[in-house]
């Protein structure tokens, strides 16, 4: 939440300032729901394209995966003005609900809630996408899936990437999939990437360190959950990063551009200046328009 300290002019004073404007937007209310599971959280909200398909034109699908640090409080209402924005732009949108840490405080009974569930962000997020195939056509009748691509915005970013590395997990992993996943592309907005990075830098409170476990359990699970470590997907993808993010440094994504460079794949990065964590879910931001068009690029 904005820090009511933060000194006017000062870096934490724009990101609290950028954070209220992404949230001041009223809730989008999607065009219809459906379940992809039992828990109230698995659950897709899909929103038809308006405004710039023309009649009896397919539309691509962009499949939204919100952010919030995998904590209970952020869900997926936050950003459905983010995806009623893209819905006007002519995209058929899905946005995914999935599990996320527990209501409350963490342990120590202070500070923000834990950052997602183990294994359940994950076996939410695998079901959702697995579940498009049949609902997109029931929902979107406008769409056209085989021009998908995949967005997230912070941890909703590094579960983008998750999702479309899915063929590259090891071996023993539920998630799994035998060949990669029929995409477009990804494009991961100021992504919690690379979890070593994210670590050593506390990125959201050490939400990644959070949603692994601590100790042995990190480095255990690593491999099952850090994009950096699952590449090269052989899916284009793109990077979306404000240079003047102060909750996901712009040294995260570069860490994960750098980790593909190096297993021979190339990542599009594209740094706005001047733009902190937020705007490029905000539909009054500039940042945002740019990112719809980098969706645009790979969807068309």
């Amino acid at each position: 939440m904005p820090d009511a300290a933060a000194e006017p002019g000062t870096a934490a004073a724009r990101n609290a300032a950028e954070e209220k404007s992404a949230f001041s937007h009223p809730a989008v209310e999607p065009d219809s729901t459906a379940g992809y599971g039992d828990h109230p959280d698995q659950v897709i909200d899909f929103y038809a394209p308006r405004g710039v398909t023309g009649p009896g034109e397919a539309a691509p699908v962009v499949v939204v995966l919100h952010g919030g640090s995998w904590r209970a409080p952020y869900d997926r209402r936050h950003i459905s003005p983010f995806a009623g924005f893209l819905a006007e732009r002519g995209f058929a949108v899905a946005s995914a609900e999935y599990r996320r840490g527990a209501e409350g405080p963490g342990s120590d009974g202070a500070g923000e809630p834990v950052a997602g569930r183990w294994p359940d962000t994950f076996d939410d997020v695998a079901a959702a996408l697995d579940a498009l195939p049949e609902l997109v056509p029931q929902h979107l009748p406008r769409a056209d899936a085989r021009r998908t691509v995949l967005t997230g915005h912070s941890a909703g970013g590094h579960l983008a990437l998750w999702a479309a590395a899915r063929h590259l997990l090891p071996a023993d992993a539920p998630w799994r999939t035998d060949r990669p996943s029929p995409l477009r592309g990804v494009v991961a907005l100021a992504p919690i990437a690379d979890f070593e990075v994210a670590d050593k830098l506390g990125v959201c409170g050490g939400a990644a360190r959070q949603l692994l476990g601590d100790g042995e359990l990190f480095a255990e699970r690593r491999p099952y959950a850090d994009p950096a470590l699952l590449l090269p997907t052989g899916i284009a993808t793109t990077l979306v990063q404000g240079r003047a993010d102060v909750d996901v440094p712009q040294a995260v994504a570069e860490a994960y551009a750098d980790a593909a460079a190096k297993a021979g794949e190339v990542v599009g990065v594209t740094l706005l200046e001047d733009v902190g964590h937020y705007p490029l879910i905000d539909p009054a931001a500039d940042a945002c328009a740019v990112v719809a068009e980098e969706i645009a690029q790979l969807a068309w």
